[in-house]
């Protein structure tokens, strides 16, 4: 059994069709969560008093949640279900963002840590299990394309997360630059930050509420269980590490998660350590970019390109936009002009645009690694989705790399060196490393 149904073509389009709605609501909670991240991290830089390096540890605690907890939730899927996980995860999820209210009473660094771990953790069964749904309700050639469009509403949620965080927290909070803050006497200073800490409380109270009704919606909907285990069986009892394509397809998701969250979380670092006034709302930007990378991933693949092109073509112009970030001017703003200045949106320096950009630059190789990663491995797909899921760590290790460059050089820019080593693995990958079938 290789896909959730092996019906008539119409009739399993149908029932895919349930599935897939629900799975795009799950995806759309990953991005909102996620990439809620890139505006709490200058918010919390702020309030905590953090230096660049101290602050992506909000990014390390988030993401090495994937890498500790990946395989105990497979283990935990196994007994529960996939459905049932994915309600546990969500009720995980209630509790990691209930603890955002004595992190904000407090103002204690270690509780918002402890807090996003939790989150962390809800959302890496939450992907352990839904990834493999998406790859499986289909044909394997066009899972990619399936992959961009839930993709494409995970973005889509990164583009309104730090809008409303913007929106909701920062509203009427007059100058809360730091530069500002810096200028208050302690008394005025320390009734500043514990403002801005407290209007965390009530998002936080609305998403754990959104998240609770999620859970019964998973588990009172009509979502069928995958039957992974009843797939044809590989003829031996090897281990997960056996398999080439997908312990190398790991090592890309590592590579490809760690720059992925360098371009939404740091742009906002960047661009506050440039000046630029609308530096809160910079994930957006890259977000926007990003979309834009997964219309064209379901409009494209496979009819246009495979699987493997786009992660070649995905690796290619990562490389291009690295150099970009590092050589282009930080004054100018001509290519924001003439790629939106028209339109009313706040323009921002080239440098800063080609952080932006990589976005774009690497939207289709979450969507292209986990077809190739998976093909073949039978019974043994829970096992490679969860140590796919565990090269998320990168998301946890990579930013942290990128704050001590910034941090050691006094220069923000330089830390998108980091960029090279990521994107150059994944044109291995796409050239080399999914075909392999044995060491």
């Amino acid at each position: 059994m290789t896909s959730v149904v092996e019906q008539q073509p119409n009739t399993a389009a149908k029932s895919n069709l349930m599935p897939m709605f629900i799975i795009g609501v799950l995806f759309f909670i990953f991005g909102f969560v996620t990439w809620l991240n890139g505006s709490l991290i200058p918010f919390l830089k702020i309030i905590c008093e953090l230096n660049e390096f101290q602050a992506l540890l909000v990014t390390f605690a988030f993401y090495i949640a994937y890498t500790v907890m990946a395989l105990p939730m497979s283990f935990v899927l196994s007994r529960t279900g996939y459905k049932n996980g994915m309600a546990l995860g969500l009720g995980v999820m209630v509790v990691g963002s209930l603890l955002f209210i004595p992190a904000a009473q407090s103002g204690h660094y270690f509780v918002f840590l402890t807090a996003l771990f939790v989150l962390g953790s809800g959302l890496t069964i939450l992907q352990t299990a839904s990834n493999p749904y998406v790859v499986k309700i289909g044909p394997e050639s066009s899972a990619a394309m399936r992959i961009s469009i839930m993709g494409l509403i995970n973005k889509a949620a990164g583009v309104l997360a730090p809008a409303l965080f913007t929106a909701l927290v920062l509203s009427g909070m007059g100058d809360y630059s730091e530069a500002h803050i810096a200028s208050l006497d302690e008394v005025a200073k320390q009734a500043k930050i514990d403002e801005l800490s407290n209007a965390l409380i009530a998002p936080y109270i609305a998403m754990a509420a959104v998240l609770a009704a999620l859970v019964a919606f998973v588990k009172y909907s009509n979502l069928p269980e995958l039957e992974l285990e009843s797939e044809e069986e590989t003829g031996d009892d090897r281990s997960i590490l056996s398999f080439p394509q997908v312990v190398l397809g790991a090592v890309a998701i590592f590579f490809y998660v760690g720059i992925e969250v360098i371009a939404g979380d740091t742009i906002g670092l960047y661009g506050q350590s440039l000046g630029v006034s609308n530096f809160a709302a910079l994930t957006s930007y890259t977000m926007v970019f990003m979309v834009i990378g997964y219309i064209i991933g379901v409009t494209c693949i496979p009819k246009f390109i495979s699987q493997q092109q786009a992660l070649l073509g995905s690796a290619v112009a990562g490389i291009v936009c690295v150099i970009g970030v590092l050589t282009a001017s930080q004054e100018s703003t001509l290519i924001a002009d003439v790629l939106w200045g028209w339109s009313g949106i706040a323009t921002i320096p080239d440098s800063v645009t080609f952080v932006a950009l990589l976005g774009l630059a690497h939207a289709l190789v979450w969507p292209a690694v986990w077809p190739l990663a998976l093909t073949g491995l039978g019974k043994h797909t829970a096992q490679g989705s969860a140590l796919l899921i565990m090269g998320i760590a990168g998301g946890a290790l990579l930013p942290l790399a990128f704050g001590q460059i910034a941090h050691v050089t006094e220069d923000t820019s330089l830390g998108y060196l980091v960029g090279f080593i990521c994107y150059g693995y994944l044109l291995y990958y796409g050239l080399v490393g999914h075909k392999k079938r044995s060491w």
